[in-house]
């Protein structure tokens, strides 16, 4: 069964691709295409700019690029990104959607373990990460790494991008029903409202030390992106223990992975998101990368159990966590389809069935 709108599944985004809706300059990876989305490559340069900018409805992205470069960098071979900057590169994909169809964009989920900031920008935009209907033009993605300083090249995965025909969004009671079926997030009493399901924070830990999560060091050495289980955990991160307190101060500037009290499910007919900020909650941001491809955390794709692991950053002030506490909402959206394979079978997901777990990059054990 086929629906009219919805989030386009793996074989209509290969179909974008025939159809020369979706092009690129080389051959796609054999993973690109995921269950709902599309990895976006790096191209073959990186424009460091003096700051952040919206293009906005009057320019293209690359006559403020004519204004605000400051040197070039090239990436065939490969090149660092320091922390603090902000760097613009061209993607190896473009887009000439149709009419009735639009996007949206997030980092990966290992870009936003690494608290690489990206965002997605297009011409004339006047919003980050959207892509709206019947765009055609370039693709670029702003970097700033803000914890790691990183190497990437051409040809780099960091984020990724969603399409979706019409309306496709849940409403509570649709979210509702959808819980009472599937047990979309592991809680007796399902806080629902605003279009989503409220996640809480688990601060008890886990093991026999009580591990509650990790805090990113400061003046690290780099971190290839390309390159997995390649880095010792304690070159980079601090792990936190709930020495029995069931709370974390989180300081301003701070990075910190923490994980969910509930295992998350999205259904083979939906996709999910989480909010990645809801000043309801508390003043800090979780969870820069929030898609959900269908088949997280879905027992027959191997993942029952699977929580969602969060990058928290407080703002501003020092904000007090406490175990239990509601830190994001996930909302859900229809499918136009179900994909022809979900997250974790087969594909070499590497978050599946996860409880707290840092990015792919280091070594476990």
């Amino acid at each position: 069964m086929t629906r009219t709108t919805g989030i386009l599944a793996d074989r209509a985004i290969d179909a974008l691709f025939a159809e020369g809706r979706l092009k690129s300059e080389a051959p796609l990876d054999a993973d690109q295409v995921q269950p709902a989305s599309l990895d976006l490559r790096l191209g073959s340069k990186a424009l460091r700019v003096r700051a952040s900018f919206m293009p906005g409805r009057e320019h293209k992205v690359a006559d403020k690029l004519e204004r605000l470069t400051l040197h070039e960098i090239d990436l065939e071979n490969g090149a660092v990104l320091e922390t603090g900057c902000v760097y613009i590169v061209p993607l190896m994909e473009s887009l000439d959607l149709p009419q009735d169809m639009s996007a949206s964009a997030n980092p990966k989920s290992s870009t936003g373990r690494l608290d690489i900031f990206t965002r997605v920008m297009v011409d004339h935009a006047q919003e980050f990460d959207k892509i709206p209907a019947g765009y055609r033009g370039p693709l670029y993605l702003e970097i700033s790494p803000r914890t790691f300083p990183v190497i990437v090249r051409r040809g780099s995965r960091l984020s990724q991008i969603r399409f979706r025909v019409g309306h496709s969004l849940l409403s509570d009671t649709e979210l509702l029903d959808l819980h009472k079926a599937e047990t979309l997030v592991a809680s007796e009493v399902p806080n629902v409202s605003g279009g989503g399901i409220a996640l809480s924070i688990d601060l008890k830990g886990s093991g026999p030390d009580g591990l509650i999560g990790y805090r990113g060091k400061h003046h690290t050495s780099v971190i290839d992106v390309d390159r997995k289980a390649a880095h010792d955990v304690l070159d980079f991160w601090e792990p936190l223990y709930s020495r029995g307190r069931d709370e974390l101060i989180l300081d301003p500037d701070e990075f910190y992975i923490l994980v969910s009290r509930e295992a998350v499910h999205v259904p083979p007919l939906f996709a999910a998101e989480m909010t990645p900020y809801d000043p309801l909650v508390g003043e800090f941001r979780v969870h820069y990368a929030g898609f959900f491809d269908p088949g997280f955390g879905h027992a027959g794709a191997g993942g029952a159990g699977s929580r969602a692991v969060l990058e928290v950053r407080s703002h501003e002030v020092p904000f007090i966590l406490e175990h239990g506490q509601v830190i994001g909402r996930l909302v859900y959206e229809h499918m136009q389809e179900r994909p022809a394979g979900l997250y974790g079978t087969g594909l070499g997901s590497s978050y599946q069935a996860q409880g707290l777990k840092l990015s792919k990059h280091f070594r476990v054990g």
